[in-house]
């Protein structure tokens, strides 16, 4: 039966072109959405276990806070491709890269001597010839011109403890490559510097905050010989946030030290420890603490009045200690990567990578409701499969002095570690995204 093509024939028309634009809308409102970097699902290779959710998973079912969507960040900083090329940059494998490294030892002197790997001896170097290839795209290396362009007028500040300022101290040298900063530091404390770009007007911090709230430190041996810490759980530090509330975009990240023994505070009052051997203590476990300190930090940053920037939780970064403990002979003699399908987290680095994704899920939220952005930068998959990347013994020499161990924590530069800020610069390049069809609107 054929249509006719009468008043009734007109009408219909009008409504299936009314229909096909509201669909055209609805699919560019999803799109849109993407761009504000949705839930990551869980990676199969990261948990090959059954959890049976310890005291850190009783806040929240992980399943019900993260879903099964991609994460997704824009690779181009075009108006048009900004609406098409989007690949979920942290799913990948490792390739080799005969073009890196981008610096050396000699070229670059912000390099700590524990991470100085080629000057204290290590004798291969294929461990920074590689770079890290997504899945679903080819993601470009490091381009030090197009970041310094990005982050014209612009500050950024590091927040958190060693591996922090192990990161810090790779972008500085892969920058080297176009210009040198001047150290403008307020005081001569090495955890907590700043530095200036004068020509591009940037400036690049790191405040040395292990913990992340207010801490300190009860007993310089205590239980294990790691120390003893007392954790305000609920407490951030004010100083702190006067300095980072200046800045455009804060990287907040926290680990290791979470494995020492601590002493909780929680209201003024103790609330109970981890590990810390106390009679009327309660003992509660290191996730606990872990938990607490990011649900704070995310709450003081969000609540900061004139802070107006973009927050970034870098993620759990895991050691790699084989045969033995950091303490007890374990080390990391691998000289090659991963595959994915070749190892998982252990019980401990999955639990924080969890915790983590469970409070960024949470501050992410709080934070749309005031205008803010919180993203998140999910290092984990992709460094969890660099073994071959740290120290070991080669962060000193032989004949040092002293109880030396083995360095399965930090990174060699150049490194692995370098990727981390190839991450950034592409979600720098993803925020630009946002700001150009915000403006577009």
């Amino acid at each position: 039966m054929e249509l006719s093509l009468g008043k009734n024939n007109h009408t219909l028309l009008n409504k299936i072109s009314k229909l096909v634009i509201l669909i055209t809308l609805c699919l560019i409102l999803l799109l849109l959405n993407s761009l504000y970097y949705p839930a990551l699902g869980y990676p199969s290779f990261l948990l090959n276990y059954s959890s049976k959710h310890s005291s850190s998973s009783s806040f929240d079912n992980p399943d019900q806070v993260l879903n099964n969507n991609k994460s997704v960040t824009n690779l181009t900083s075009d108006h048009e491709e900004a609406r098409q090329e989007f690949c979920d940059i942290f799913s990948g494998e490792w390739i080799p890269n005969p073009d890196a490294p981008y610096y050396t030892n000699k070229t670059c002197s912000a390099i700590y001597e524990h991470q100085n790997c080629m000057k204290h001896g290590r004798p291969d170097n294929d461990f920074f010839k590689w770079r890290w290839k997504p899945n679903d795209c080819d993601m470009p290396v490091f381009d030090p011109a197009q970041f310094l362009e990005m982050v014209r007028g612009k500050s950024l500040a590091f927040v958190g403890d060693s591996v922090a300022r192990n990161q810090m101290q790779s972008l500085i040298c892969l920058l080297s490559r176009i210009v040198y900063p001047t150290d403008v530091s307020p005081t001569k404390d090495e955890q907590s510097k700043r530095w200036r770009y004068e020509s591009y007007n940037f400036t690049l911090s790191i405040f040395w905050s292990p913990l992340l709230v207010r801490s300190k430190e009860a007993d310089t041996n205590g239980p294990n010989h790691t120390g003893l810490f007392i954790l305000y759980l609920d407490e951030f530090d004010q100083d702190l946030a006067v300095q980072i509330e200046e800045f455009d975009y804060v990287i907040i990240s926290g680990g290791q030290w979470f494995f020492r023994p601590a002493i909780f505070y929680e209201n003024g009052k103790i609330a109970g420890g981890y590990n810390c051997l106390m009679e009327n203590v309660k003992d509660l476990t290191m996730y606990y603490g872990y938990r607490k300190a990011f649900r704070t930090v995310f709450k003081a940053i969000n609540s900061l009045k004139n802070f107006k920037g973009v927050t970034f939780l870098r993620t759990f970064s895991p050691s790699h200690f084989e045969n033995g403990l950091w303490n007890d002979g374990g080390d990391c003699v691998r000289t090659k990567p991963f595959k994915s399908n070749e190892t998982s987290l252990d019980m401990f680095s999955k639990e924080f990578y969890l915790v983590q994704l469970e409070e960024f899920r949470i501050a992410e939220r709080e934070a749309k409701k005031k205008g803010l952005k919180v993203r998140l930068m999910d290092t984990t998959r992709a460094i969890l499969l660099r073994p071959d990347g740290h120290p070991s013994r080669y962060g000193h020499w032989p004949d040092e002095n002293g109880t030396l161990h083995n360095d399965c924590v930090h990174w060699c530069l150049p490194g692995p570690i370098d990727t981390w800020n190839d991450f950034l610069l592409q979600m720098l390049k993803t925020e630009r995204g946002h700001d150009q069809l915000r403006i577009g609107r």
